[in-house]
């Protein structure tokens, strides 16, 4: 099935420090490109792939499990930590699940995270109902375009395919218990009116993990997809200042 306008993967080859992007559940690429584009233009060399399953059709990505995207996830990241010293790990939503599921198997491999709006947490209680609704029904309603910002889009799909929010379930509870191996810098956004990750999943992530140099900053104007809404340069900015100074040669 062709792709989505917007749902192409995109890659960089700049300097010595890699960023992996990753985007959400359901959406694809054109929800992260400008932060991608932002990276390179920095010198960064970036990989934005496309997770299996996204970017066509949702019935595409219910024939999908989670190992299914984190193994592209971990596909990038060894090729970019081959090309560069150092490599990044920037994700929205489900893609921050992935991105902390990497950086508890890799260790010090990974450099440091910038997540915006992770989902650790499945919301609501919904989510319980999923081992027996999803043999009932293929889909419910889409999570898609939650962006204040009028008239943007981020060309999720209109359906949240069942068979694969029950994988993302199961992986939720994976990376709960792998939390506390979580050692890196992290740089969290959080939108304060986000309709798809309630505040219960960063607060989980900030009280398990072990990291020592972490940064909560909120988006006070955008909703779920901050990357593409009114805090987008907040976080473009913020993340680049992060990388910098992590990777900045020691003095001495």
């Amino acid at each position: 099935m062709p792709l989505l306008p917007g749902a192409e993967p995109y890659r960089h080859q700049g300097g010595p420090i890699g960023v992996l992007v990753c985007h959400g559940f359901t959406g694809s690429p054109q929800s992260m490109r400008p932060w991608a584009q932002a990276l390179a233009g920095a010198g960064l060399s970036v990989s934005l792939p496309l997770l299996p399953g996204h970017g066509t059709h949702w019935r595409d990505l219910n024939v999908t499990r989670w190992p299914d995207w984190y193994a592209t996830v971990e596909r990038e990241f060894d090729l970019l930590a081959k090309e560069c010293d150092q490599v990044f790990l920037c994700a929205l939503s489900m893609g921050g699940l992935l991105s902390l599921h990497l950086a508890a198997e890799r260790g010090p491999a990974v450099s440091g995270l910038v997540l915006v709006n992770p989902l650790v947490r499945m919301p609501g209680q919904a989510h319980r109902a999923l081992p027996l609704v999803r043999h009932l029904v293929p889909s419910l309603p889409g999570i898609s375009d939650d962006v204040a910002t009028p008239g943007v889009t981020e060309g999720g799909y209109t359906r949240t395919p069942l068979h694969a929010a029950h994988s993302m379930a199961q992986l939720t509870r994976t990376v709960q218990a792998e939390l506390p191996q979580v050692t890196q810098p992290l740089l969290l956004f959080r939108s304060r009116r986000d309709k798809v990750v309630p505040p219960p999943s960063a607060e989980l992530l900030l009280s398990r993990i072990s990291s020592t140099d972490v940064e909560e900053r909120i988006c006070e104007r955008s909703f779920h997809v901050a990357t593409l809404d009114y805090d987008a340069e907040l976080i473009f900015e913020g993340s680049l200042d992060f990388i910098r100074r992590l990777s900045a040669p020691a003095e001495g």
